[in-house]
């Protein structure tokens, strides 16, 4: 399954940068997220309950920190235990670059999941991990106290 978006938040790159880095930021910004620290430089654990309609299964997940380029982009990836659910993985490039009304964030990802949860269908959990991504930067941008819209090219 790949997603992806492109949006303008109103806010320096730089601001976006240390903000997709707080810890804090990302668990207001994380629909469902309990917990997310830093375990080292380049690797967060985290801890979220995902609502999946029929069910509302919590994964334990380690993400990591690759092809950094600081306020630039960097790749998230990472893997998602749901107990007896199954098993979610993904990775995602994000990409910062200024824009006439503040920062221009591209995120493309790829992800999938195994066992029961597959067994719900592919469009239930495309649909779900899409609105997922587009909640996360709608509380994003609000954790972070900025304005955010979806890009239009015919602006």
């Amino acid at each position: 399954m790949e997603f992806d978006g492109r949006y303008v938040i109103k806010a320096p790159r730089k601001q976006v940068w240390q903000a997709l880095n707080d810890t804090k930021v990302l668990q207001e910004a994380i629909p469902g997220c309990e917990r997310i620290e830093w375990v080292s430089k380049t690797e967060l654990e985290a801890s979220i309950s995902v609502n999946l309609g029929i069910m509302k299964p919590t994964f334990v997940g380690d993400l990591a920190l690759t092809n950094v380029n600081p306020a630039e982009r960097y790749t998230l990836s990472g893997r998602g235990r749901g107990g007896i659910l199954g098993h979610a993985h993904g990775a995602a490039d994000i990409i910062l670059s200024d824009h006439t009304t503040g920062t221009f964030l591209t995120f493309k990802a790829a992800g999938g999941a195994s066992g029961q949860i597959m067994r719900l269908g592919k469009a239930i959990v495309g649909t779900s991990a899409q609105k997922v991504i587009d909640r996360f930067f709608e509380r994003f941008a609000k954790a972070m106290g900025a304005e955010i819209m979806l890009f239009d090219e015919n602006e």
